[in-house]
């Protein structure tokens, strides 16, 4: 330790002791007593930061990656149509799939004139954002296969001005982290699970189980999905098809969305089986998981923690709740793990009721009682992921809570990180970096709120969902994960170079 540094801690011991306010010393790691982390849905940076001043954002996307290219590999005249329409179902006014063809092949602003026309109210069709999907759409990196292996065509290159949402006024006020990416390929099922565990969930014998129809079929590569007979088609032509694109990997890794064991579960109870549990013959059904999470670690360093899910006890009572929630089952990772199963005391202390559109959480919030770690997951109608939720809902909703936080009890030593758990099948035009066979995915928006965040600041620091876990490990010094490890040694050999912990949005002296 330098002289200089033990004078820093000499000086933050000394203003501690008296009681000075927290601007008076120099901040540390321990300063931070509450964190909450707050997961919305299925968006990329450029879909949504895209033109934020100061980001690696739009501007710099370059002409390669801008043009799409055909399943052949050739370039495309045009975008694809958007094959599943433009809107989400039931959404007026409807843009039918002849309205979406022939736009000009590259990003485009789908709130702009030249693009749909359609602001951040409006619900837009949710586009596939699946493991082996989002592997040839990011194409080693080039993100030029995006509109060809989507089922929503050119939908994919589509982002928002971003610039009217609320949420643009935090990130101007506090950090915005640009280079920050999805733990894992694909979907929200996968990344919820690598943002409590940075693992993927197993499927033991899934060849002899209920589920072996779901195993995909994948080309020697291990990345590419094995076409029909007669070919993948045109992607002006047709939408893309697959042999089978299913829940599994070839060795019985769960990557797309696969059931929780427990309710509240899409899958029903067996018939006269236990009423908590969802039924195990179901094909979509994951057995319960075992592996270690953060919570774990938590739990045994005698740390605080709680996994808020909105609208969590209105689903379990089946209330008829409007508008409707959209509760959505595989978004709850700690669901899956059997030490949180029905009756165990970790569940009825750890998985709580965040309340309909958020409110017990705020109750908490108010009254300062939130625990150390936070998790919040907004209930699916204010989560901002395409087909069920718009934007501008979410932005409303996150915005509001962030705003709560602020007004805490506890905010003066607090940490808040917003992000998001997956691209939604949105183009972006940052290559991620190559670790292993999981991720990193699709680059997404990442805020760090907090009293002792770098104000008005735009962190370039290389990212990933893991800096959640990272940072938790580094301020309880708490073991680190297998998974950890092995991302870590798989970005060296690649020369990927090292991922943050959030300390770099951060004003603290150590």
């Amino acid at each position: 330790m330098t002289h200089l540094s033990r004078l820093l801690l000499a000086a933050t011991a000394l203003a501690a002791a008296a009681g000075l306010p927290q601007a008076a010393r120099a901040a540390t790691l321990d300063d931070i007593q509450t964190v909450v982390v707050i997961y919305a849905e299925n968006r990329s940076f450029d879909n949504l930061y895209g033109t934020f001043p100061g980001a690696d954002g739009l501007a710099n996307a370059s002409a390669d990656s801008k043009v799409q290219k055909n399943r052949d590999g050739s370039p495309m005249a045009v975008l694809p149509p958007a094959w599943l329409g433009v809107t989400g179902k039931g959404v007026t006014p409807a843009i039918t799939v002849a309205q979406s063809e022939n736009m000009p092949n590259g990003p485009f602003a789908i709130d702009d004139a030249k693009g749909y026309a359609l602001g951040i109210g409006t619900i837009t069709a949710d586009l596939w954002h699946r493991f082996y999907e989002n592997q040839m759409q990011i194409a080693g990196g080039a993100n030029t296969g995006f509109a060809a292996w989507s089922d929503s065509g050119g939908l994919s290159m589509g982002h928002y001005d971003g610039s009217g949402q609320k949420l643009w006024d935090v990130a101007h006020r506090y950090v915005l982290a640009d280079h920050f990416f999805a733990a894992a390929f694909g979907g929200s099922f996968l990344n919820h699970i690598w943002l409590i565990c940075a693992c993927t969930p197993f499927y033991p014998n899934a060849d002899k189980s209920p589920a072996a129809k779901q195993i995909s079929a994948v080309e020697p590569d291990g990345v590419t999905l094995t076409p029909p007979k007669d070919g993948p088609g045109s992607a002006l032509t047709t939408a893309p098809k697959f042999l089978n694109s299913g829940g599994l990997t070839p060795d019985f890794y769960a990557v797309n969305t696969m059931q929780p064991p427990y309710q509240p579960s899409a899958v029903k109870p067996a018939e006269g089986g236990d009423p908590a549990y969802a039924d195990p013959a179901a094909p979509n059904v994951l057995p319960p998981q075992t592996q270690a999470t953060i919570g774990d670690l938590l739990s045994a360093k005698g740390v605080s923690w709680a996994w808020y899910a909105g609208a969590w006890q209105a689903t379990l009572d089946k209330e008829k709740v409007t508008p409707n929630p959209v509760f959505q089952y595989h978004h709850q990772p700690f669901n899956y793990f059997a030490a949180y199963a029905p009756g165990t005391e970790a569940r009825r202390e750890h998985l709580r009721d965040g309340g309909v559109n958020g409110e017990a959480l705020l109750a908490d919030i108010r009254a300062g009682k939130l625990p150390q770690v936070t998790f919040y997951k907004p209930q699916g109608n204010l989560n901002q992921h395409s087909g069920y939720a718009s934007v501008m809902d979410g932005d409303a909703h996150i915005a509001s809570v962030i705003a709560a936080l602020e007004q805490s009890p506890q905010w003066p030593h607090m940490m808040v990180v917003l992000t998001y758990d997956e691209n939604g099948g949105f183009w972006d035009h940052v290559a991620p970096p190559k670790a292993d066979r999981w991720g990193p995915g699709t680059r997404v928006p990442a805020l760090i709120v907090s009293p002792y965040a770098k104000k008005g600041f735009v962190d370039h620091t290389q990212y990933d969902t893991t800096a959640v876990i990272r940072f938790l490990t580094r301020r309880y010094a708490l073991p680190e994960l297998d998974g950890i490890k092995v991302r870590d040694e798989a970005a060296a050999k690649a020369g990927s170079g090292k991922f943050g912990d959030l300390t770099a949005a951060l004003d603290l002296t150590r």
